[in-house]
């Protein structure tokens, strides 16, 4: 749904992808209810004044001293179930460590906690700087890695560096793919 997206490979052999234009629009979520984004007027526990993103799916990110010390297990599913997201969400945790550095915790919607999540990186940091907490360039610290990201100022895309592995190599038996998937 985002579209196609343009990869290229630097000297290092880091990835970079041009994520687009980050989505700011109360709408473009889309929220419940026409709203300031960077400050979503939607509480669930101790998860409040989130700020909403679209990076090709919908992300709301909330700010926190500790994003280890908060139970994501518990309110993530809660959370992206908020009546102010229609569509549901996923849900970023945030901790400022530097201008140049946040950690980030992730509830993907559907899917639960993951180790990383590149749209959700993006909307983190897109969040981090509408919020004049962050410069416009920092490393953004998953579970499974780091990435920095780049929101620039000239046509407002996201871009995302990074390296690229192998998650895992599988086989569908060919009776079992013809039945799952026809």
């Amino acid at each position: 749904l985002a579209g196609l997206l343009e990869a290229v490979r630097g000297e290092t052999g880091l990835i970079t992808v041009d994520m687009g234009p980050a989505r700011l629009d109360w709408a473009q979520i889309p929220l419940a209810e026409a709203c300031d984004t960077l400050h979503v007027p939607m509480t669930v526990g101790p998860l409040s004044d989130g700020v909403a993103t679209n990076m090709g799916n919908p992300h709301i990110t909330f700010f926190v001293s500790d994003a280890e010390a908060v139970d994501l297990a518990a309110l993530g599913p809660i959370t992206e179930h908020h009546p102010m997201l229609p569509q549901r969400a996923n849900i970023g945790l945030v901790s400022v460590r530097a201008r140049d550095h946040i950690r980030f915790r992730v509830w993907e919607r559907g899917a639960g906690i993951t180790r990383a999540c590149g749209s959700g990186a993006c909307a983190a940091a897109v969040a981090s700087i509408r919020r004049g907490l962050t410069d416009r360039c920092l490393k953004v610290s998953m579970d499974g890695g780091d990435l920095t990201l780049d929101w620039r100022e000239s046509d407002g895309h996201v871009l995302m560096t990074g390296p690229v592995s192998t998650s895992f190599v599988g086989e569908f038996a060919g009776d079992l793919a013809l039945e799952r998937f026809s």
